[in-house]
């Protein structure tokens, strides 16, 4: 029996908490390329790294094309080209999430002060009891 990890289809939608939309969009579109034994599918460690590293960078927000690109660098100009890239992508990206996250504590902090304004004017109005 050989130690190559071989999971079907409905395996690997299990493994990764995938629909099997999903799995099916990311072969169409050759994110994805699985063994075929008729209408079987079957993945092996190469797009159990791929599944890993596709669902990693859409966590990180980048899109499925951008992913795409990257994952296709290593199979044309090798390892050094595929991480130059990574690296500025990875730039860009925390860019962006660090302009989210400022946007996003500004929302709080107005939030807030507005519902600190709401509670203060709730305490000054008559009980609505009595």
């Amino acid at each position: 029996m050989s130690d190559t990890v071989r999971l079907s289809f409905k395996e690997m939608c299990a493994k990764f908490d995938v629909t099997p939309r999903t799995l099916r969009y990311y072969e169409y579109i050759e994110l994805l390329s699985p063994e075929k034994e008729g209408r079987a599918r079957f993945y092996g460690p190469r797009e159990v790294a791929r599944m890993t590293l596709i669902l990693r960078g859409r966590r990180f927000g980048f899109s499925l094309e951008e992913i795409r690109q990257w994952l296709l660098i290593y199979r044309q100009k090798g390892t050094r080209p595929q991480l130059e890239t990574w690296i500025a992508l990875a730039d860009r990206q925390l860019a962006e999430l660090a302009r989210q996250q400022a946007e996003l504590e500004s929302s709080l902090a107005d939030l807030k002060a507005l519902r600190d304004t709401a509670e203060a004017e709730l305490g000054r109005l008559p009980d609505a009891d009595g």
